[in-house]
């Protein structure tokens, strides 16, 4: 199902609203609740500078800007990069089930992130950010290994070889995380909370971090949205239509492995979002990437930042791992689309 272009503002519009709502209620709820009206001149005078109302508590102002609205604003980056990953993988792979961690990347980056805990490396002029940008370069080199693998294998590079192939990487990666964490003493319990997800207490310096990184995959998808639909329809429709599938398929890659790559470098792993948010637009809005690109940033924006401020309420002042509410929610959710849609192939 194609939707017209007429219907396609409708749907940006409803997207950016959903986005801008939970930004709102996600940096006004929480252990002290601010009213959203304050919230909303907060947020309106950092975006255009100028002096705070006088209605606006000093103390308010400063939870907002200085803890609250990095949080939502990283969670909202996160959860933008791995739906765009994920749409991109599925529609890629020409596989509903497909998603970041598919092709490994996810695991490269987290096993990076994993060593830099487990040896406490802090490299020169990085600092603090040793760990996320390990976690980055290990995800690209995961990539790259990935598709040598698949180019030793056989000259094209088939989608049904890329799956195998990252599986068994993502298999193998995994192990790896499982025998550094068997080997583990007291960094065990840093390295289990990072490997379950979190976007808390991470401040400005860490949306800098992934903002560069966000802007190139992100450009990379969205430049070869007509070229993913080709795809869509096989590798030989898609070169019928003056599509060189190779190096298409490499780029959109690339694009959609540094989302996720960048995404795991700050938050850790936190899974479902690129699976289920992807899946659920594409029922609403179709199989457009032109359209499905856009609408799954925005949804998983909204959907992450969310999920994160269920995860710091419901047992407040105790924090859940937002990697937890994910997959307690995106699980069955995903189990009962599927559910679905086999029963309605089956009728």
């Amino acid at each position: 199902m194609y939707l017209k272009k007429s219907s396609w503002l409708l749907w940006l519009a409803c997207g950016c609203i959903f986005l801008l709502v939970s930004v709102v209620v996600g940096i006004s709820v929480g252990s002290l609740s601010i009213p959203f009206h304050s919230s909303m001149n907060v947020l309106w005078t950092a975006v255009w500078p100028k002096e705070m109302p006088a209605d606006i508590s000093p103390t308010h102002a400063a939870i907002i800007l200085d803890i609250r609205l990095p949080r939502v604003l990283l969670a909202a980056l996160v959860g933008a990069s791995l739906a765009l990953a994920g749409a991109a993988f599925q529609g890629l792979l020409k596989n509903p089930l497909a998603d970041p961690y598919t092709l490994g990347v996810s695991s490269g980056s987290a096993l990076g992130a994993v060593i830099v805990l487990f040896f406490g490396l802090s490299l020169p002029l990085l600092g603090s950010f040793t760990l996320p940008v390990i976690s980055i370069f290990s995800g690209f080199l995961t990539l790259l290994g990935l598709l040598g693998f698949v180019r030793f294998i056989e000259k094209t590079l088939s989608t049904e070889t890329i799956i195998l192939a990252g599986i068994i990487v993502s298999s193998f990666l995994g192990s790896l995380i499982s025998l550094v964490i068997a080997l583990t003493g007291d960094e065990l319990r840093q390295i289990i909370s990072w490997l379950m997800g979190s976007v808390s207490m991470r401040g400005w310096d860490y949306i800098w971090l992934i903002l560069p990184f966000f802007i190139v995959g992100a450009v990379l998808l969205f430049a070869n949205r007509k070229e993913l639909n080709a795809l869509v329809f096989g590798e030989e429709t898609a070169k019928t239509l003056g599509v060189d599938t190779d190096k298409r398929r490499i780029i959109i890659l690339a694009g959609a492995s540094l989302l996720t790559g960048a995404a795991v470098s700050v938050s850790g792993t936190i899974g479902f979002v690129g699976l289920v948010v992807p899946h659920l637009v594409r029922l609403l809005v179709g199989p457009n990437h032109q359209l499905l690109l856009p609408m799954s940033m925005f949804a998983g924006s909204g959907f992450l930042v969310l999920t994160d401020l269920a995860a710091r309420t419901i047992i407040a002042p105790t924090e859940l791992p937002i990697g937890v509410i994910t997959a307690v929610i995106g699980a069955p959710v995903f189990g009962m689309l599927l559910f679905q849609q086999r029963r309605t192939k089956t009728r």
